[in-house]
């Protein structure tokens, strides 16, 4: 199987992009602002379907609605079935602070895939945990209480994905590691820089070998004033209350739309994101944006009647957010079918802001032709940084034989949304959305000009 890059960058030519590309990304963005429907799609999406968790009746709904949207734009697509994680929530959880005699309810979230504490919930000693140090230092005392892992993001990071990274090891994994000495319960504080009323949740990774206890997430406002009151030497008792329940995995479909390549339609070029959104909003940002965008690029180029020469391809992932079943089953097939050849997957999972650049996992010979690409769309001022791709391509690894690559808009107000009841359509700004189509189309369609 050949690789990536191109036979000529092998024999040491690099890519020039002609005049005649170079004024077709300025149609492809030129098209985006004046003729796309992605923001009404993803207004249909959110307004009329709303919170998609896998698993639901309306992730069923929104599968047939993108799906019969591709249909009507002429695309030859499909349903691949694959099997979903399936967590409900249930009824609205109860967390209740009792200081010194004094009750106080706090906005919380159960985590996603978290276990329901029963009808009668728990109720404890709450105990703080400001870090992974002082967690081992502590953990020796949290038997039979509640504890509360209250490490922030770190504010003075740039990148608000590396923050969020090091910061979610409380929301995942805080629930094991609290239970194998002898918690009850923990509560995490939202992962988000700002200080607000809203409960983020996200999804938890149990140990299987341990005791499964309930975890809720609560607001940032929330977690400041637990800890002040656990700093004042206070005696702070929590009740809490929650319904979460694991059913077995569900059937459910990625959404698949092609345009066939005039030259290499064996070989696949991928945009896409994930349909799934969790269930307290309506998964605008988190990822409506990206799903719709996936879909208008393919849309973008059918408009401007342009004849791809790979096969380039839409999939909308099911399943993201708290299982991967649909990235993983695309992949698996992917593998199988011998007929067919990724070359390069992109996904765009961060948001519907304005676009910046892309990041990419790649080896050094592919960079040489990523920084082509790069002078090409220096105009529009995207930059290209080695990173990190995104969730839902990522099983497609094989070596250097996919380039996997990320959308990134500007991420400084995106965990303002991430995973809350504030992730709504009126959070989206049309413009910024289409540039993020825009942008995609203009690098898929460089791919599609250079790649062998």
């Amino acid at each position: 199987m050949k690789k990536i890059i191109l036979v000529a960058l092998l024999m040491g030519v690099m890519f020039s992009a002609p005049a005649q590309n170079l004024a077709f990304i300025d149609s492809i963005q030129n098209n985006a602002l004046t003729q796309a429907q992605c923001y009404f799609w993803l207004e249909h999406l959110c307004t009329k379907i709303g919170g998609r968790l896998s698993g639901s009746e309306n992730a069923a709904k929104a599968v047939a609605y993108t799906k019969n949207m591709l249909d009507t734009c002429g695309f030859v697509t499909k349903l691949q079935p694959c099997k979903v994680t399936h967590w409900v929530r249930g009824a609205k959880e109860t967390v209740t602070l009792n200081i010194d005699g004094n009750k106080m309810s706090l906005n919380a979230l159960s985590i996603g895939n978290a276990v329901g504490t029963g009808k009668n919930g728990v109720e404890a000693e709450v105990v703080e945990v400001r870090d992974m140090k002082d967690f081992n230092a502590q953990k020796n005392n949290f038997k039979g209480k509640i504890v509360f892992f209250n490490e922030r993001m770190d504010r003075t990071l740039r990148n608000s994905f590396e923050a969020y990274g090091k910061a979610g090891w409380q929301r995942g994994n805080g629930a094991s590691m609290s239970a194998e000495v002898g918690a009850v319960a923990v509560i995490v504080r939202s992962l988000t820089t700002e200080l607000d009323d809203f409960a983020h949740t996200g999804a938890l990774r149990y140990n299987p070998k341990l005791p499964k206890i309930a975890g809720v997430c609560i607001s940032t406002n929330d977690a400041e004033k637990l800890s002040t009151a656990l700093r004042s030497k206070k005696t702070v008792r929590a009740f809490v209350q929650t319904n979460g329940e694991m059913l077995p995995d569900a059937d459910s479909h990625n959404v698949i739309a092609d345009i066939k390549g005039s030259e290499h339609p064996e070989k696949i070029i991928l945009v896409g994101g994930h349909l799934d959104s969790w269930d307290p909003a309506q998964g605008a940002h988190d990822d409506g944006a990206g799903s719709v965008q996936s879909m208008e690029v393919l849309h973008i180029f059918k408009r401007l009647g342009y004849k791809p020469k790979h096969t380039i391809r839409c999939v909308l992932f099911m399943n993201e957010e708290n299982g991967l079943g649909g990235a993983e089953e695309y992949a698996k097939q992917a593998k199988l079918n011998k007929t067919e050849q990724h070359i390069l997957a992109l996904e765009s999972d961060e948001g519907g802001f304005t676009p910046r650049g892309f990041s990419y996992d790649a080896n050094v010979s592919a960079k040489k032709l990523l920084d082509t690409w790069a002078e090409a769309l220096k105009k529009y001022e995207l930059v290209f940084k080695q990173g990190g791709s995104g969730a839902d391509v990522g099983p497609l690894k094989d070596g250097d034989k996919v380039l996997l690559m990320g959308l990134r808009p500007d991420a400084s107000r995106y965990f303002d949304f991430h995973h809350t009841a504030r992730d709504t359509f009126d959070g989206i700004n049309k413009r910024e959305l289409e540039l993020g189509a825009a942008a995609i189309a203009a690098l898929i369609y460089l791919a599609d000009q250079t790649m062998d």
